[in-house]
């Protein structure tokens, strides 16, 4: 091996939250600590730490991730209030129906990058800030050329993994992709929406609830985020899905109009809208990958799919994908049947979360009569039907488990 060429059994691109999330079980576990793993993205994690985006997190994905790393400020979501705009019908699902301390929790992005970060590194994981391409894939393993830091180096891996963000891009043309990988298939779908997202606050807040408001132009989302003390100035982040041209018409509205008709879309529940930070709008987009594994590369997280923000549920599946896989790994090594262990294992999980997604994300976009008449029936039934509630309740925060 000459000064100019590297070698790893695991090869991780991507040090985003499922690449830090992958890299810590790996060190973490006595099966697999004996792998060689390198970690590599062209920005370090430091870069993204004040990233002010609001994610939600499910009761499961927090079980997973406290051993290796989990943000400080993490707020509990105990309740998920369900509506659709304009009819009767709702669902409320609480945490203690389900013997959890929280059904999920919103934290920064920035903040559970930096979380996981600093737990890696305790684990002996390094980082190398370098962009990567895979060139090669034999029966041996894969061939990565790395520029940036890395430039003019090759690595050669038994088992490369994808974990870089964004497969779906809408109109951007600046999110990173590894230039090979499991690419034989696509699942695709425009929804014809543009999500805005920003912070709000209420006169009337109540904490630890999470909203979701179904509208017929797409969902509107509440998420709590407890930004003070004072439990009266309890925050909001807010994903306002809506056709793309009504989207960028709000994101020029002044502050008093872009509030008024996001009380008019949410109602009164949590009094008057106070103010809005952070308004940034983005498409929204389902991409899947039919096949995650071809031979030694394997794809997980928004790697392997990006789905619609509705219910929360696309860094939750890619969590269960990297946990799935370090199982495989520790059973069959760095080896093509590992990857195949692992895709078989997750096919089901992840059909059902993006058939889900993809239902609810349109389902009650269709703006008719007697269907969202049905749709308001729905939800009260599911409010009166604990064991379909609980089963729904257990996928959000759970998967389905083979």
């Amino acid at each position: 091996m000459t000064a100019s060429t590297l070698d790893c059994d695991i090869a991780i691109v991507g040090a985003g939250p499922v690449g830090l999330a992958l890299a810590g079980w790996l060190a973490r576990r006595s099966a697999t600590a004996q792998l060689s793993v390198m970690l590599l993205d062209a920005r370090a994690p430091q870069a993204a730490l004040d990233d002010p985006r609001a994610l939600a997190l499910s009761h499961g994905s927090r079980v997973l991730l406290e051993p290796i790393g989990w943000p400080r400020q993490a707020t509990p979501i105990e309740r998920i209030h369900v509506s659709q705009r304009g009819t009767f019908g709702r669902a409320l699902i609480e945490h203690d129906e389900h013997d959890v301390p929280a059904l999920g929790y919103v934290v920064r992005y920035g903040a559970l990058v930096g979380a996981l970060a600093d737990g890696t590194a305790r684990l002996g994981i390094d980082l190398t800030l370098a962009s990567a391409t895979a060139t090669e894939q034999d029966d041996h393993g894969v061939t990565l050329t790395l520029d940036a830091n890395g430039a003019g180096k090759t690595l050669s891996a038994r088992v490369l993994v994808n974990a870089e963000g964004g497969l779906y891009r809408g109109n951007r043309s600046d999110v990173p992709r590894l230039a090979e990988g499991p690419a034989q298939g696509q699942r695709q779908r425009d929804y014809g929406q543009t999500a805005i997202v920003g912070v709000v606050t209420v006169t009337a807040p109540q904490r630890h609830t999470a909203w979701e408001r179904f509208t017929a132009a797409g969902p509107l989302a509440l998420l709590p985020l407890d930004t003070h003390a004072d439990p009266s100035r309890c925050a909001y982040a807010l994903v306002w899905c809506s056709e793309p041209d009504h989207a960028q018409r709000r994101l020029a509205l002044s502050d008093a109009a872009f509030l008024a008709e996001l009380e008019e879309a949410f109602g009164t529940r949590m009094g008057a809208f106070t103010s809005i930070t952070g308004r940034a709008a983005f498409p929204l987009g389902l991409t899947a990958l039919t096949q995650t594994v071809d031979r030694r590369v394997v794809a997980i997280g928004n790697a392997a799919q990006t789905l619609h923000p509705v219910a929360g549920q696309g860094l939750n599946l890619g969590l269960r994908d990297a946990h799935a896989l370090v199982d495989s790994i520790a059973r069959f090594g760095a080896t093509p049947e590992a990857l195949r262990d692992f895709a078989q294992r997750r096919d089901f999980d992840r059909r059902v979360t993006i058939g889900l997604t993809d239902t609810m994300a349109r389902a009650f976009t269709i703006d008719l009569g007697p269907l969202t008449a049905l749709r308001g029936f729905a939800l009260a039934a599911l409010d009166l039907m604990p064991a379909a509630k609980t089963a729904l309740a257990r996928h959000m925060m759970f998967g389905q488990r083979r």
